[in-house]
């Protein structure tokens, strides 16, 4: 019956978008030679999550778009190092830390779209939005744990009982933004505390989320560090029979449970500030945040858009409020982690 009715539901929310989306391309027409048009987003989100996104905006609108895929941390610095001679018009970001170290090369953005996501979703001098919410939580393997035998704070994870059982990702943007809230919540030494007995834990150390969770089903590691939705795309892939679960931590204080954002922001010095403010509007359209809701198993920002039914409602589990704007201080947390030793 529940999901009879969220399909019910979503079909009601698609046929929206699909009306919002030929909208959308007829507001974005400009009577001109569309297709001259051009845009380019560096996106610090992987190609394999957005690429369908940034495609359908390209074909609705008829502008073309080019896309600079790398790491979030390495496209802020890239950002840093171009200055006002960066081509990019769009900065599309994993997390609030990337958008918040480039802060000052960002333009201040219309309030119509700022005004679309939730105070603490955005930047709150306007230079950038959230486009969807991704949870931190404890991927773990279901055939050698139950949840029951999980911490309910990631400060436990340094005691030596999960010494060689743990999987992370410390050069991933998304942890880098964990560590910082981290920072934020516990201060310098504690974090420095916590990074240095994760490193004496001896973890086994991968690229990105993906790996952690792989690693968690086939048994390599016991519990990993990561977003919440990479493990609901294996899921929809593989059925329940998925040897991983997510375990939401906390009592609400405690940092491994911090919501972030991705988001993006227009640059300062964009030579295409209108195409860049149509595509940061597509993103926070009924379209964008249903496919974010949809088909990467995120959480929407934006009132109206159904959530996938196997996703916990974001209520129903204690999670870090946190200043989104104040985890853009990645070079601090990048130090801290290389005196730690996880870099």
């Amino acid at each position: 019956m529940f999901r009879s009715s969220w399909r019910r539901a979503a079909a009601g929310t698609i046929a929206a978008a699909m009306l919002t989306a030929g909208l959308f391309a007829a507001a974005c027409s400009n009577g001109g030679n569309a297709s001259e048009e051009r845009l380019v987003v560096y996106s610090g989100r992987s190609e394999s999550l957005v690429a369908p996104i940034i495609e359908q905006f390209s074909e609705l609108t008829g502008i073309q778009v080019e896309v600079n895929y790398a790491g979030t941390g390495e496209l802020a610095a890239t950002l840093l190092e171009e200055g006002d001679n960066s081509p990019a018009d769009v900065f599309f970001a994993q997390d609030p830390g990337g958008l918040g170290s480039v802060i000052e090369m960002l333009a201040v953005l219309p309030d119509d779209i700022v005004g679309t996501v939730p105070e603490w979703a955005r930047s709150p001098v306007g230079k950038w939005v959230g486009t969807s919410g991704r949870m931190r939580v404890i991927v773990y393997n279901t055939d050698t744990l139950s949840e029951a035998e999980l911490p309910d704070s990631i400060w436990d994870f340094v005691e030596p009982e999960w010494r060689g059982r743990i999987g992370w990702a410390p050069t991933n943007g998304s942890f880098q933004a964990m560590v910082t809230s981290m920072r934020l919540t516990w201060g310098e030494e504690k974090t420095r505390e916590w990074l240095e007995g994760i490193v004496a834990n001896e973890p086994s150390v991968y690229s990105n989320n993906t790996g952690i969770v792989q690693a968690a089903a086939a048994g390599e590691v016991e519990v990993g560090f990561v977003n919440h939705y990479y493990l609901h795309r294996f899921l929809a892939e593989e059925g329940p029979s998925f040897p991983a679960r997510n375990h939401y931590l906390g009592n609400g204080e405690d940092p491994g449970a911090t919501m972030l954002v991705a988001g993006a922001g227009v640059l300062e010095s964009s030579e295409n500030r209108e195409n860049a403010e149509k595509f940061v509007k597509f993103l926070l359209s009924t379209v964008g945040q249903q496919y974010f809701a949809g088909q990467t198993y995120e959480y929407p920002l934006v009132e109206g858009v159904v959530r996938d039914p196997n996703l916990p409602a974001a209520d129903s589990f204690p999670k870090l409020s946190i200043d989104q704007s104040q985890l853009g201080d990645l070079e601090a947390t990048q130090e801290l982690m290389r005196q730690a030793g996880a870099l």
